[in-house]
């Protein structure tokens, strides 16, 4: 910093550049900066620091009081007090506690403390002026007790109001009533009973069950931790059980009056901030009731009612809540009515509380000082702890609410104080008023380093102590022009703000600060850096709960930054703490992070910060976390009927994942206890829904949701409900019409579920007739689901109904199904069978269709039966294995694959039913074509000499026709481009032979 003397401003600078003047100012007291006074010793007016609160309790659990009263200044303050207006010296008294350089004295709790109680103020002087505290008054309170006293028993009338007096003692706020028996029994309170603001018991009328002999009240003073008990008092009620006409009881009935407040109207007048309390207590026959209303407006919003609308509370009570309240009591014989005027009135409060303030020697000082409250408060102006018209001064004046020090002095400097008062208390402010002349000392070190980021905005400090206030001019690189231009701005403390920094604004910057005192400098350098950018930034997610989520985020910055670069992440707001434990579940790597094991409060917005000591970047993005839906909650039946009832219930926390569908289930105890089954779907939008029952059962149901996600839990379920018996609503199903014999029929059906039967005594009823004729309806009745009906012509229709019954009555009108009687076999054979040779190994079979009225039953379709009768390589005949093929259905041909080629065959063909087949047709004969023969099974070398090669073999198991000869293949394989040659012996040769050897073969 440099500086230098000036014999002061004659003449103003008259610059068109960027200046700024400065003086060091605060509204509470004036603190020389340290860094001035290492420079050079400045005299301070004293500063009152510390104080004790306005109300100091001596309460009987605490060792000692300290009585605070902490200051500073230069030099060092001295300390007096006054008490009760009168000079106090706590070094006087031995008892006390003291201590070394402070005003703060201590009482210890060790005697009577009654000698100590009064009001304080504490004055804090140096030789420029003196400050002083609030008043501060010392409090002893007194144990409270109840007096020891002989009550008389309350004689009452039955009906009659009566009340129980409390009185309770004086003690430290607040205060605490409870009306309890010896046995610390709270007395029951109501409509008729209820203790008021006072404290006494109040009862509407009395009834024979107040007799008692130990009312006691009890008052709790819970700051000084101390309960007291009034002596108990005995309450008798005389009652009228000699007489209970009608007349009587009318006597005992009257219209409501109030045994508290008494009279019409009454004023209530409470500080602002305190809490509201009317109270109306009413008595009558029967009972009345409370209202309230505020006159000519709505009651405050904040309003309450307790103690069974007696009583009115606003809380924390403002100026609005003043006004006229009404209180009505009603019973069915009349009303009483009170008129509470209320007012509101306030402590003061400072509309302008006086400033410190550091001026120029010569200069006209300004102390401005008003209050307001209600009633209005009174201003008392002090100077240095003395009354101001008591400390004349020729150069004071007081105008309304503001003194002014006209062509101030260094001799006026002083400590004044502004008091405000009314009748509820008083608010007290001390202003230092410094007057003095110091060249300017500039306290922002000098060659100070500053970074800024092209395009954002940079600061850098002049912090300068002078009076009077100094001009400020900053400029750049050793120039003699001040920076200017939109872009530069000088503010009030000396500081310099560039705005949207260039590249070209780097450099050296000086700033300088004058007053008439002198002047001094000091000089910054600007570097300007490149920004922080976030090139990869994090992407909104949706994630499952449970499993690992992971945020990308990739940062570019300034490469001188690159050990003071930092990435971190917050989660709303907050900066996620990354531990790198075992049991962590956020873990970092490459700046990405990884969350894991996703849970519901992971949920939120994530940002990635990346910064440096210049500037920063952020980018967010939201982690939404699905899961399924929560249980429902809340359920609820109406609308109970005999077989429906209606369900209710709130849906869970969908957890991002929004029901796609309610499932409501239902469990009973008689059936199947404990096993929860499907009874309705609903869709995901519906929270309700009507639940179709049957009679007879006792259920209780649960709901649980499904979303995308999967199945959420289940609700708890509701309460039993019982449904009474009913008829059956449905009739059996699938029911089979089955001929097993040829002159009977199986009715077959599916029985009612147990949870169906709607009450006991399930039966079914039987119906059935022939289809074919006219005849009615024969029927039986079972408990089994199966009935035979024998006798019956063979494969004839018939119709059947099964109609179910309990002992409440028939279910509904059952359907019609038809079926046919027991199937025979059939009686007739497929004519015209004919063979036609498709090729060597299948042919095509035709044949004539078996009339209907022969087939007894239902075609099932055709069956062809063959055998082999022989080769026709041989004459021997020799019978083979019989073959079957089943053609399902009504056709007249089919095929038959797999013969063997070159043998005759033999054939029929028969029909069948449910019953079985019926008579095979006329053989019919057949012959197959030659066909190709299977391979030799055996083929080897049975000799090699020199020249030539002995083979063997054995003929084909199925020729499969005539053989007319063997074909043998062979190659050389040392010449691999001569594949083969090829010797093919005479067919009369090979026919019978088995065995062959080859000619000279070249070697």
């Amino acid at each position: 910093m440099r500086s230098q003397q000036s014999p002061g401003l004659a003449a103003m600078l008259k610059l068109s550049v960027i200046t700024c003047i400065y003086a060091f100012h605060t509204t509470t007291a004036i603190d020389i900066p340290l860094e001035v006074l290492g420079h050079v010793n400045i005299e301070q007016l004293p500063t009152i620091t510390d104080q004790a609160p306005s109300s100091l309790i001596a309460f009987p659990f605490d060792e000692s009081f300290p009585v605070t009263c902490e200051a500073k200044g230069n030099p060092e303050p001295e300390f007096q007090w006054k008490k009760n207006g009168e000079d106090f010296d706590p070094y006087l008294d031995p008892r006390l506690m003291k201590e070394e350089n402070s005003g703060t004295f201590v009482i210890p709790n060790n005697g009577n403390l009654t000698e100590y109680q009064g009001t304080y103020r504490c004055y804090a002087s140096n030789k420029l002026g003196t400050a002083i505290s609030k008043e501060i008054e010392f409090i002893v309170p007194n144990v409270p007790k109840f007096p020891k006293e002989k009550l008389d028993p309350v004689e009452v009338e039955e009906g009659q109001p009566f009340i129980l007096k409390c009185d309770p003692p004086t003690g430290v706020p607040p205060l605490q009533i409870y009306w309890m028996t010896i046995n610390l029994q709270h007395i029951e309170q109501d409509e008729r009973v209820s203790t008021g603001l006072n404290g006494d018991l109040y009862f509407s009328h009395a009834v024979e069950k107040d007799s008692r002999r130990d009312y006691c009240c009890y008052a709790a003073f819970p700051r000084i931790r101390t309960i007291v008990q009034k002596t108990a008092m005995s309450v008798n009620v005389k009652t009228r059980k000699g007489d209970r006409s009608e007349s009587a009881n009318a006597i005992l009935e009257r219209k409501p009056s109030l045994l508290t407040p008494p009279g019409d109207s009454s004023e209530k007048l409470l500080v602002k901030g305190e809490d509201l309390e009317l109270e109306c207590i009413p008595e009558g026959i029967p009972t009345p009731q409370v209202e309230w209303m505020k006159i000519g407006e709505q009651l405050p919003v904040k309003a309450k009612l307790e103690n069974h609308r007696k009583l009115l509370i606003v809380p924390s009570a403002e100026q609005e809540d003043s006004g006229r309240y009404m209180c009505r009591a009603k019973n069915p014989l009349g009303e009483a009515i009170h008129y509470f005027t209320v007012r509101v009135e306030g402590l003061p409060d400072w509309v302008s509380e006086p400033e410190s303030q550091l001026s120029m020697i010569g200069s006209d000082v300004q102390i401005k000082c008003s209050a307001r409250g209600v009633p209005e408060p009174t201003i008392t102006w002090r100077v240095n702890g003395e009354l101001l018209q008591e400390s004349p001064a020729a150069n004071r004046k007081t105008l309304g609410d503001t003194i002014i020090l006209h062509n101030a002095k260094a001799s006026d400097s002083a400590v004044y104080q502004c008091e405000a008062s009314n009748r509820h208390g008083k608010i007290l402010s001390n202003a230092n008023i410094m007057i003095m002349n110091l060249q300017p000392m500039i306290l922002t070190n000098d060659e100070e380093d500053y970074s800024a980021v092209e395009g954002k905005g940079v600061i850098m400090h002049c912090k300068v102590f002078s009076s009077p206030p100094s001009t400020i001019i900053w400029s750049k690189d050793d120039s003699s022009e001040s920076v200017q231009g939109p872009r530069f701005t000088v503010h009030d403390n000396g500081s310099l703000e560039i705005h949207r920094v260039e590249k070209g604004d780097a450099g050296q910057y000086t700033c300088l600060a004058k007053n008439t005192e002198g002047s001094s400098a000091i000089d910054a350098v600007l570097y300007i850096k490149d920004p922080t950018r976030i090139v990869v930034a994090p992407e909104d997610l949706q994630i499952l709960k449970g499993t690992t989520a992971q945020l990308l985020c990739l940062a570019e910055y300034d490469k001188s930054f690159s050990n003071d670069f930092e990435l971190l992440w917050e989660k709303d707001n907050t900066e996620i703490a990354l531990n790198y434990t075992e049991n962590s579940r956020y873990v970092m790597e490459d700046s990405n992070l990884h969350i894991i094991n996703i849970s519901h409060g992971d949920q939120g917005v994530y940002r990635c910060v990346a910064k440096t000591p210049v500037d920063r970047d952020t980018a967010s993005a939201f982690l939404m976390v699905l899961d399924v839906p929560d249980a429902p909650e809340n359920l609820v039946l109406s609308e109970h009927k005999s077989k429906s009832v209606k369900l209710k219930w709130i849906p869970g926390d969908d957890h991002n994942s929004s029901p796609t569908e309610f499932i409501i289930e239902y469990e009973e105890n008689k059936w199947e206890p404990g096993n929860w089954k499907e009874l309705l779907r609903v869709p995901g939008n519906h929270n309700s829904a009507v639940l179709k029952l049957h009679g007879h059962v006792e259920y209780r149901f649960r709901v649980y949701a499904l979303s995308m996600v999967g199945k959420g839990p289940p609700s708890k379920p509701t309460e039993r409900y019982k449904t009474p018996p009913s008829a059956p609503d449905k009739n059996p199903e699938n029911i089979k019409i089955e001929g097993h014999l040829p002159h009977e029929m199986d009715i077959n059906w599916e029985p009612l579920l147990p949870i169906e039967h709607n009450g006991p005594g399930l039966e079914y009823k039987v119906s059935y007739r022939r289809q074919d004729v006219e005849e009615d309806w024969k029927e039986h009745t079972v408990k089994r689901h199966s009935f035979v009906v024998r006798n019956t012509p063979t494969f004839v229709p018939y119709e059947v109904k099964i109609q179910a019954k309990n002992n409440q009555g028939w279910g509904p009108e059952p359907r019609i199904v038809s079926g046919f009687s027991g199937e025979d076999f059939p009686s007739a054979a497929p004519d015209d069978v004919d063979v036609e040779v498709i090729n060597s190994s299948a042919v095509k079979v035709s044949w004539t269709r078996v009339h209907k009225d022969k087939l007894h039953g239902h075609l099932g379709g055709y069956r062809i039966n063959w055998w082999r009768l022989r080769s026709l390589v041989d004459s021997k005949k020799s019978h083979g294995d019989k073959h079957s093929l089943t053609f399902p259905g009504d056709r007249t041909h089919a095929t038959v694959p797999g013969l063997t080629p070159f043998s005759e065959y033999s054939l029929i063909v028969m029909t069948f039913n449910g019953r079985g087949n019926g008579p095979g047709s006329h053989p019919v004969n057949f012959k197959t074509p030659e066909g190709v023969p299977e391979k030799n099974p055996v083929f080897r070398v049975t000799g090699v000499k020199r020249n030539s090669v002995s083979l063997a073999w054995a003929p084909p198991l199925e020729p499969n026709g005539i053989l007319t000869g063997y074909l043998l293949e062979y190659q050389l394989s040392t010449y691999p481009s001569t594949s083969y040659h090829l010797r093919r012996t005479d067919g009369a040769e090979m026919r019978c032979s088995n065995s062959f050897i080859l000619p000279p073969l070249s070697v």
